[in-house]
């Protein structure tokens, strides 16, 4: 009767083993599964923080863009009416130049007429002085 007794007592304690080895596995099945999950809420913070922080650097950069249309529509516009002003004084200087040739020819007396500069035949030949325009990032960033 008592290798009957052993017998059982032995069986039992393999089942307790086994019993809990399993609770074991479950609990550090259950450990892992839950580091998972944080480790998942984690990644998806840090691209929620990284979406919302390109949203704002995105709307930043179109702001910055549309700063810089209405100033490019702006200076643009200004270069219309400039260049219709160098129309008009052209003309203006044209007129004056027959006006010119007509007394020259009247008068029989000789008088310096200036040429008429075309910018259209050679840009790079202004008849103006130029102006440095200065550029920095500054313009461009803010």
């Amino acid at each position: 009767m008592s290798s009957v007794q052993q017998q059982s007592s032995s069986g039992s304690d393999g089942s307790a083993t086994v019993d809990e080895k399993k609770r074991k596995r479950m609990l550090s099945n259950r450990e892992s599964a839950r580091r998972s999950r944080m480790k998942k809420q984690k990644q998806m913070d840090d691209l929620t923080s990284e979406i919302t922080r390109l949203e704002m650097s995105n709307n930043q950069l179109q702001q910055g863009i549309e700063v810089k249309e209405r100033g490019y529509a702006e200076i643009e516009s200004r270069n219309n009416v400039m260049r219709a002003q160098v129309m008009e004084l052209t003309d203006r200087l044209q007129s004056l130049n027959s006006a010119l040739q007509i007394f020259e020819e009247v008068s029989g007396l000789a008088v310096d007429i200036p040429e008429i500069p075309d910018p259209l035949l050679r840009p790079w030949q202004l008849s103006y002085p130029t102006q440095l325009i200065s550029a920095s990032s500054d313009m461009f960033l803010g």
